[in-house]
């Protein structure tokens, strides 16, 4: 089992950055591979970016791909978001989420837990 926390959404400009974080319970934290997703207003949820257990290999939707980076620290399991150059279109909801898998990372049921989200709005 895996309950999972996020934190760091807010109300930015245009241009700006936030970094969000998403702290994990459990001893196997390590053995997951992570992913962000995100959840606009009257939208279904979208693939942000995921990252394997080892940190080696990570993963971006083109809409984030150059802006966006994730990272995680197993030690503090803990994974990060930094997303940078922010447009109005970013705004969502942001969720991490845990699966067991390598590959499909792109959908949402592949995931196996969930947080409860943060807030991101992007102002212009």
């Amino acid at each position: 089992q895996v309950q999972l926390v996020e934190s760091g959404g807010g109300l930015v400009q245009a241009g700006g950055s936030l970094r969000l974080s998403c702290a994990a319970s459990g001893r196997t934290f390590s053995s997951y591979t992570m992913g962000w997703f995100r959840q606009a207003s009257g939208k279904e949820r979208e693939f942000v970016a995921a990252i394997t257990w080892s940190g080696g290999s990570t993963y971006y939707a083109d809409s984030v791909k150059g802006r966006f980076a994730m990272t995680r620290d197993n030690a503090k399991n803990t994974v990060y978001l930094r997303m940078n150059s922010l447009k109005p279109e970013d705004t969502a909801v942001y969720y991490c989420a845990a699966t067991r898998l390598q590959v499909g990372l792109t959908a949402t049921v592949h995931y196996d837990y969930w947080g409860q989200g943060t807030q991101v709005t992007v102002s212009s």
